[in-house]
C-alpha cells in the first residue's frame, strides 16, 4: 500500500522481514545489493549475546557485523535508529561513534516540514542541510525554503518581522511572531516556541534595561513560524524588534529584514555570512535590511536593498518602528 501511494514500481527493491542479524547478513551476502537499509537497529538482535535487543552490547555487536559485511563488499548502508523525545538516539550513543556519517531528521509532529541535518561526517562537511515537506506522496524536497516559510504573511500586523538564519551554508528567511499581553498573575509568563526559552528571557531583560520598555507586567509569547527551531544568535535583534513592535502596537515594515546579534549592553554585534543573507533577501524582493554597523566593512558588492546599519537596539528601534 505504501509503495503504491509513493508511486514506486521497481522490481529491484527487495524486502526482508527479519530481526536476526545472522539471517540478514546471509541475505546481504547472497543478494549483494548496492544499498542496504536497516530499520531499525534497536529491533535487531544476535543470538550470540544474551542481552535484550536495543541494549548497548546488542547495538555495538550488530553494527560491527553489518559494517564488516557491507564495507568488505563496498555496499552503502543506512542504519536507522529511533530517537527519544529529547532528540537523542534511544539507548546507547555508541552507534554514533561507530558509523561514518550521522544524519538527523528533525521536525515537529504537527508541522509538515522536515530538516535533514548532518551532525557527523568523516568524509565531508556537516554544514549542509536538506529541507523537505511531508506530503501524501512522501517527503518532497523544498528547493526554496524561504519563500515557503514567509508565503502566508499577507498583511502586516504588529509583532511580526522577518529574520535571516543560516542553516549550514544556506540562508533561510523566517517569520518571527511576538505577542505581549497584560499579565493577570503576579509573575509574568514567558513562552518560546522555536527558540531557547532562556535566550528569550535574557533578551527581554536587555530590552527593559537598555531601552526602558516596561515588560515586567507583560506576558511575552514568541513563535517561529513553520515549526522550525533556530539557535543562531543572528535572530536576536529580530526577537527584540518583534517584541517591541507588539508592545508598542507599531508594525515593522513588511518589506524589511532584520538581522544581528545582541549583547548584554544593548550593542548590535556583527554576524557571519552577511552577503549570503543579503542576496537571499534581495532575491525574494525585500526592500530594506537592518544589519550590524560592524558588518558594513564586509560588504563587497552593491545591493538594491536599502541597507541600514545600526550600533545598538535603541537605534534599531528608531529605524524599524517609525
Amino acid at each position: 500500500m505504501r509503495a503504491d501511494r509513493l508511486n514506486i514500481n521497481n522490481e529491484d527493491i527487495l524486502f526482508l522481514g527479519e530481526t536476526d542479524i545472522d539471517v540478514v547478513n546471509q541475505a546481504i551476502i547472497d543478494v549483494n545489493p548496492k544499498l542496504v537499509i536497516i530499520d531499525s537497529i534497536q529491533t535487531m538482535y544476535s543470538e550470540e549475546l544474551s542481552a535484550a535487543a536495543g541494549s548497548v552490547s546488542q547495538v555495538r555487536e550488530i553494527t560491527s557485523q553489518v559494517m564488516r559485511v557491507c564495507k568488505s563488499r563496498a555496499i552503502t548502508t543506512i542504519i536507522i535508529g529511533h530517537v527519544t523525545k529529547e532528540g537523542n538516539i534511544a539507548g546507547p550513543r555508541v552507534l554514533e561513534h561507530m558509523v561514518d556519517t550521522v544524519l538527523y531528521l528533525e521536525g515537529e509532529r504537527y508541522f509538515s516540514y522536515r530538516i535533514l541535518r548532518g551532525v557527523k561526517n568523516r568524509f565531508g562537511s556537516t554544514n549542509e542541510i536538506g529541507m523537505f515537506e511531508m506530503r501524501e506522496e512522501g517527503m518532497c524536497e523544498i528547493t526554496n525554503p524561504s519563500d515557503i516559510l514567509i508565503s502566508e504573511r499577507e498583511d502586516n500586523p504588529s509583532g511580526s518581522c522577518i529574520v535571516s538564519s543560516m542553516e549550514g551554508t544556506r540562508p533561510i528567511l523566517v517569520e518571527l511572531q511576538a505577542l505581549t499581553a497584560q499579565t493577570i498573575y503576579g509573575y509574568p509568563k514567558r513562552t518560546a516556541n522555536g527558540i531557547d526559552y532562556n535566550r528569550l528571557a535574557l533578551l527581554i531583560a536587555v530590552l527593559e534595561k537598555r531601552v526602558g520598555l516596561m515588560l515586567g507586567s507583560q506576558d511575552v509569547y514568541l513563535n517561529v513560524a513553520g515549526g522550525l527551531k533556530i539557535n543562531e544568535p543572528s535572530i536576536d535583534l529580530g526577537i527584540l524588534m518583534a517584541t517591541a513592535s507588539s508592545f508598542k502596537n507599531q508594525p515593522i515594515p513588511k518589506d524589511m529584514v532584520i538581522m544581528g546579534e545582541v549583547g548584554l549592553t544593548g550593542e548590535i554585534r556583527r554576524i557571519n555570512l552577511i552577503e549570503k543573507r543579503l542576496k537571499e533577501a534581495e532575491r525574494l524582493g525585500f526592500k530594506s535590511c537592518i544589519i550590524p554597523e560592524n558588518n558594513k566593512k564586509d560588504l563587497k558588492e552593491k545591493y538594491k536593498l536599502d541597507i541600514i546599519c545600526v550600533r545598538d537596539i535603541g537605534e534599531a528601534m528608531k529605524k524599524a518602528l517609525k
